[in-house]
């Protein structure tokens, strides 16, 4: 009989690889997914709320149901106001604290929304940054120069995030004027006109708490001039991506017969020169409707964003205005954006709307255009 050959072991390869090390690369791939499923990255953001007096804060108590962001502790020193947000909201009443540093120490948060008076934020930075606890205001960070420089430097020697809160930062017409801009399509900047109001937050119903200090020249800095000029003064200095103006020039008026507005402006007009552009903010607290809409003269065309959800384009020697396509951004609300910088998916660019830098600069056109109304003179900004 002849012999037979060796039984040999048949191994199974794919691309090379045996099976067995392929069983393995299985196993470490299984690891890792169940690794990502624990990581930060996808465990909501444990956010703290620091204080209820500004009606925005609905927004954030509204949605959540969504999952990105955790309310863990609120601080709310006036009992009433905590009282009827627990009850409209269904809160838990454990949630409110009426110490913000303690209620910080003792439910350790992630993030910080300040949800007071525009002079309270340096409040909750001060609280926040030595913990090292990220920082998001409602707008505007500050409208005195020197506080906002004050905030900015605890942010950046803490190495926290202290990011400015604008409606406007999440308005699709905004990401495709940005985007038109890019592209050419009129040109560079001549003249950008803002404009930001509403017939009164007295008469649109707000909160009594959040008119209280709206119209409150200390806690607000002014009326609609900061209320609504800041918007303006935000998007104007992303257009020109970080550029602060040459000189600021503002005019304010009390129109308003009611008592409740005697001590701040409610009709603002601010003007900001730049070496080869200009931008008009009109914010009132005057205006039969709501509107926050712009107006970008180009070179070659102009831009116009009628509402939040649409850009229109007419270039020179045409007779029609064409709607332009609305890019969908990459973040439609300011939470959601906030959970994205925390947890390190988004880096928030110097020129963002939102971001320190901006903030900065945004501070600086209200300080100097609050001093310009007052003193009916230009003020010429120092350029760093």
């Amino acid at each position: 009989m002849s012999e037979r050959p060796p039984v040999r072991k048949r191994v199974i390869k794919h691309e090379g690889y045996p099976m067995h090390r392929l069983m393995s690369l299985l196993l470490m791939l299984l690891c890792s997914i169940s690794t990502a499923s624990a990581r930060p990255a996808d465990r909501p953001v444990r956010v703290a709320i620091a204080r209820l007096t500004h009606g925005h804060v609905g927004g954030l108590l509204g949605r959540r149901a969504i999952g990105d962001v955790e309310i863990v502790g609120i601080y709310e020193p006036d009992r009433a106001v905590a009282a009827r947000y627990v009850r409209d909201y269904h809160l838990d009443p454990a949630l409110v604290h009426d110490r913000l540093a303690p209620m910080l120490d003792l439910i350790k948060p992630e993030a910080v929304l300040a949800f007071g008076s525009v002079a309270e934020h340096r409040e909750v930075v001060e609280a926040a940054a030595p913990r090292r606890i990220h920082v998001m205001v409602e707008k505007p960070l500050s409208f005195d120069a020197a506080e906002a420089a004050a905030m900015a430097a605890l942010a950046r020697r803490h190495g926290i995030q202290l990011l400015t809160n604008y409606e406007t930062s999440w308005y699709p017409s905004r990401t495709a004027l940005g985007r038109a801009l890019a592209a050419g399509s009129v040109g560079a900047i001549r003249k950008v006109v803002f404009r930001d109001g509403h017939y009164g937050p007295k008469e649109i119903g707000v909160q009594p708490e959040f008119l209280s200090w709206l119209v409150d020249p200390k806690a607000n800095g002014g009326g609609a001039m900061v209320d609504f000029g800041c918007y303006g003064a935000d998007l104007m200095t992303w257009l020109m991506q970080g550029r602060a103006p040459i000189s600021v020039t503002a005019v304010t008026q009390r129109l308003k017969r009611d008592p409740v507005y005697a001590r701040v402006d409610d009709e603002a007009t601010i003007v900001l020169s730049y070496p080869a552009a200009t931008a008009v903010l009109q914010a009132s607290w005057n205006w039969p409707d709501h509107r926050k809409d712009i107006q970008l003269f180009g070179e070659t065309g102009v831009l116009s964003t009628p509402d939040g959800k649409t850009l229109v384009l007419r270039r020179r020697g045409e007779t029609a205005d064409r709607t332009l396509d609305m890019p969908v951004p990459a973040f439609t609300d300011p939470f959601a954006f906030l959970a994205a910088v925390v947890r390190g998916r988004v880096e928030v660019a110097e020129a963002d709307p939102s971001s320190l830098d901006n903030a900065l600069i945004v501070a600086r056109i209200l300080d100097a255009a609050r001093r310009s109304a007052a003193t009916g003179r230009t003020v010429v900004l120092d350029q760093d």
